[in-house]
């Protein structure tokens, strides 16, 4: 049976430039790192950076894109960061609590949110998107609140 998310691998065109963002722009730990690749810890997860030279900076055309957590206390300021690094935003934000919706050195679509899964459920059963059917109760939905909110 499955737990929990273990790790997750990124292949980057230019090892120098994502250790780089990743460390000083996103303010993730170096945990290791040799000539092919890094390992970081961002909160509780493990993110691990895998030079390819088959990866390319041009980011893919789907919508998949991974979010990290940000407090709403530090949102303007870790947004700031990441807009003075000149990381590209590719695609505004439209959805309930602040998102900065970014690319990495090596095109990943990345955002930051500040807010979490019940928030989200809870805005859900407010304003419902067409289709939308919350399987939880307002009650249970108490339970799913992460630590900041």
């Amino acid at each position: 049976m499955l737990s929990s998310f273990n790790h997750l691998t990124l292949a980057v065109a230019d090892l120098a430039a994502a250790k780089q963002f990743y460390q000083t722009v996103l303010g993730f730990t170096l945990l290791a790192q040799w000539p092919k690749g890094a390992y970081f810890l961002a909160g509780d997860i493990w993110l691990a950076l895998i030079h390819d030279g088959k990866r390319t900076p041009n980011p893919q055309p789907d919508y998949t894109h991974y979010a990290w957590s940000v407090t709403p206390a530090d949102f303007e300021s870790v947004k700031a960061r990441i807009l003075a690094s000149g990381a590209t935003v590719w695609q505004p934000d439209t959805s309930e609590g602040q998102s900065l919706y970014f690319l990495d050195p090596s095109g990943h679509k990345l955002e930051i949110h500040a807010s979490d899964l019940a928030a989200r459920l809870a805005y859900g059963l407010a304003q419902p998107w067409e289709g939308l059917e919350v399987l939880v109760s307002p009650e249970q939905l108490l339970m799913l609140r992460f630590p900041f909110v």
